[in-house]
């Protein structure tokens, strides 16, 4: 490829829209005869509604109607891409809830002429409650006798083996008890190691503790943390003609449908899914949000659009957040660093529905990333009284990361080996193989990995060893610590479809179907097509954000999925597009397709040239697989119905991608900091924060830029004070707000803030870009905790975040004083 597009800053269609306030977000919109609702939160953390009386409610004027959780559809199956069917788990989260099991969730909705009548009317709609069990932490949960989150069990256990021409059984809940010995240590803040549903393991791990020549056991917590999205999950919605039209708050707006079908028992066809503009998700928006059904409930129900606008304190409840991770983790070290053998054990904070995934990825990441030869991991994910956890940047690699960091550490201050050092001994390289061994011996592998390079490189420009040595040396109360880390996580997927026309007037008019939730993706990916056929950005239109204009099946836009997986759809189109302009060339001037070039928006060859829009109406003239007439048998059916759609206008490109791939796609980040610690009033700064990405070629370096650090910033949030509180007795949160559960401001920043990325081309995939959305997280993170570690020592604290109150109480009484294993302080 020429790369005069990629690998280069550009002015994103966007940007205008967004810095002049033109930017439609769900919640600008508004119809004629539009209704508002407002929710009515459960005030309890576990509780049964036994009757609800809103009569007074629905007398007030201006009141239009009331929905309950027992209008809503039934759940619906699932089926997978490879048309597995999977069974609806009946008690995975609903839209409204007759059973809530965390303060906040969702009972009924009020619609009303506007939101002051809605509020108004929740506040005389009459409920009798049945208080019920509940628990807000894993531990207490798990202790013998105790309570449960939900009536039928605290843990998810195994889905039962599927039944010949039967779907797949969703997972039943069981009880665990750990017994009165296995608590034995948790007064002595070790977490305790009961018995667990998961477990593998590789290598000998005994034999690799006994070789050591040190062993560390240490406990650690990472923190629970709402998303805190700009944009709350708000949506709007109304009925034309029998075709629903929702406007939301998404990151994946053709991925979207799929959920709002299930969700509703609606056909695809009858569901358009607008989101042009989306203020952030981290995860939590993947595919939409539950909650956007109750505005289209509603409006079926009334016969008029209703906007649901979510205030703060609700998205704090519905918005879900990255579970907790208690982990205790064994890990041998030779003299030289290097790992010999490490036994890690979670206790994950599951929330009270649906398993999550960041139990057994944080094993997996840690066995990538410090490349241990013999592992053991333990998990369990805990079902807990409070909001719904949901996919967070990261998730469970960066909870796991978080409690391998410090021991790597300290390990290194306890051999006396340089932190960067010990990090490179122990780094992936090449094709690393991670995780547990298959039924057949066999153990996953990634596509590459140049980590040591992002360490050397990083040490270079942070000047590390002339830094490094000033690390713990107090002048007056002030100290300065340095730190380093390294994260990774997965970062790509493949099989999805590009899409685009080439007009006669010369324009080249590509589909999107990428979520636009603010990392450019929607638009960086396809600048591959436009550099493959030689067409300027200036002539390039995109469409997208409405599943109504013809979109592409395209990705979740989330783990760090999208710019692998539609660099290589875009490049598949792309390819097309070339293939057919050449036939079309060799056609009109003669001689072998494969001798005519497609640059500089033309066809050249021995036999003469055409402009692209001359080959354009050409390719109308022939018609079939030319204009799309015809379509390629592969492509998903969301993109041939988009295909038909514009039939006859051009010059088609449509393909899936199906190149080959040697690997699972991952990505990597080394970061680099410098703290500076006031011990007398236990103050810190960060000084310099730096990040270096391995994420293969660079599509656009501002975009990219602003990925790595904002992701860094997210990372120092769950360093220096982002959290949960809550009240064990009574089951309820007490910090709902910004001001209370702490996320970073720009006064958090680092005084200085770089990045860098090696560029280097991933060998698996035809453009060499991966994703970079998730591996900066764990970097920021940890790179600050060790940071303050080199500083003040490595026994003042025992779980993040790091807060000045606690890190002066512990400077003060010579070691760690926070509790070590309650959730939620």
């Amino acid at each position: 490829m020429a790369e005069k597009l990629i690998g280069q800053n550009y002015t994103t269609p966007d940007l205008v829209a967004k810095v002049t306030g033109q930017a439609k977000y769900a919640e600008d919109y508004r119809v004629d005869g539009m209704l508002f609702c407002k929710l009515l939160l459960s005030p309890y953390p576990h509780a049964r509604v036994r009757r609800i009386d809103a009569s007074k409610a629905l007398a007030m004027p201006g009141v239009k109607g009331i929905l309950t959780a027992d209008e809503l559809p039934a759940p619906a199956d699932v089926v997978t891409d490879l048309g597995q069917r999977i069974a609806a788990n009946t008690k995975g989260e609903k839209a409204l809830a007759s059973e809530p099991v965390y303060q906040g969730e969702p009972v009924l909705a009020v619609a009303a002429i506007d939101e002051l009548t809605a509020s108004n009317a929740i506040e005389l709609v009459e409920i009798d409650w049945e208080q019920l069990p509940f628990v807000v932490d894993p531990l207490v949960s798990l202790r013998p006798g105790g309570p449960n989150a939900r009536l039928e069990g605290n843990i998810w256990g195994r889905p039962q083996p599927p039944q010949p021409g039967q779907p797949v059984s969703p997972p039943a809940m069981e009880t665990l008890k750990w017994t009165a010995a296995e608590f034995a240590e948790y007064d002595q803040g070790r977490l305790p190691m009961g018995k667990t549903p998961d477990e593998w393991s590789y290598g000998d791990v005994e034999a690799g503790f006994k070789n050591a020549a040190l062993v560390l056991d240490e406990t650690f917590l990472t923190p629970n943390t709402s998303h805190q999205t700009l944009e709350p999950r708000t949506a709007m919605a109304y009925w034309q003609n029998g075709k629903l039209y929702i406007h939301c708050s998404t990151q994946s707006v053709v991925q979207t449908v799929g959920s709002m079908s299930r969700w509703l028992h609606l056909d695809q066809k009858d569901i358009v899914v607008i989101s042009a503009y989306t203020g952030g998700g981290f995860g939590s928006k993947a595919t939409g949000t539950i909650t956007a059904i109750i505005p289209a409930l509603l409006s079926k129900k009334l016969n008029a659009p209703v906007m649901m606008r979510i205030d703060r304190e609700t998205e704090h409840y519905i918005g879900g957040a990255r579970p907790a991770m208690h982990g205790r983790l064994k890990v041998g070290f030779a003299k030289d660093g290097r790992i010999t053998a490490l036994d890690m054990f979670v206790v994950n904070e599951n929330g009270p529905y649906e398993p999550v995934g960041d139990t057994g990825q944080s094993g997996r990441q840690v066995s990538l990333l410090f490349q241990p030869p013999a592992m053991r991991w333990r998990g369990v994910s805990v079902l807990t009284n409070t909001p719904p956890r949901r996919a967070q940047s990261q998730p469970g690699g960066m909870q796991g990361i978080v409690l391998m960091e410090p021991i790597l550490a300290k390990a290194s201050r306890k051999l006396g080996v340089d932190q960067v050092a010990i990090h490179r001994v122990n780094a992936p390289e090449g094709k690393a193989e991670f995780g547990p061994a298959n039924p057949r011996g066999q153990r996953a592998h990634i596509t590459s990995s140049f980590v040591k390079q992002a360490l050397d490189r990083g040490a270079e420009q942070f000047k590390w060893n002339e830094r490094k040595t000033q690390g713990g040396k107090r002048q007056g109360s002030k100290v300065r610590g340095y730190g380093v880390a390294t994260s990774s996580f997965v970062a790509g997927s493949t099989g999805y479809d590009g899409l685009f026309v080439i007009k006669p007037d010369g324009r080249m008019y590509i589909q999107s179907g990428i979520g636009n939730l603010g990392t450019e993706s929607m638009s960086d990916c396809h600048r591959v097509s436009a550099e493959l056929v030689g067409m300027p950005w200036e002539k390039v239109e995109l469409t997208w954000g409405n599943t109504s204009k013809n979109l592409p099946w395209s990705c979740v836009s989330g783990g760090s999925q999208t710019t692998h997986a539609h660099t290589r759809a875009a490049h598949a189109a792309g390819k097309d597009a070339v293939k057919k302009l050449q036939e079309i060339a060799a056609k009109v001037h003669g001689g072998q397709p494969e001798h005519y070039t497609v640059a500089n928006e033309r066809v050249s060859g021995p036999g003469g040239s055409m402009t692209l829009a001359q080959a354009a109406q050409k390719a109308i003239d022939l018609g079939g697989r030319f204009d799309g007439h015809e379509l390629p048998e592969d492509i998903n059916n969301f993109t041939k119905t988009s295909a038909k759609n514009l039939v006859g206008q051009g010059l088609m490109a449509v393909a899936k991608d199906a190149y080959p791939r040697d690997g699972v796609t991952h990505s990597f980040v080394a970061g680099f900091a410098e703290v500076e610690v006031d011990v007398e009033t236990g103050k810190f700064y960060i000084v310099d924060y730096l990040a270096v990405a391995d994420v293969g070629t660079v599509i656009h370096p501002k975009a990219l830029g602003g990925q790595v650090l904002g992701r860094s910033m997210l990372g120092i949030g769950h360093a220096i004070g982002q959290h949960w509180v809550y009240d064990q007795h009574y089951g309820l949160p007490v910090a709902k707000r910004f001001y209370q559960n702490k996320p970073p401001t720009i006064l958090d920043a680092p005084q200085t803030m770089a990045w860098d990325a090696l560029n280097i081309a991933d060998p698996e995939t035809p453009v060499g870009a991966r994703g970079i959305g998730e591996p900066p997280v764990a970097a920021g993170c940890c790179a600050v905790l060790n940071a303050i570690a080199d500083a003040v020592g490595d026994d003042f604290f025992k779980r993040a975040p790091v807060t000045v109150g606690t890190l002066v109480a512990a400077l003060d009484a010579g070691h760690a004083v926070q509790e070590p294993l309650t959730a939620h302080i």
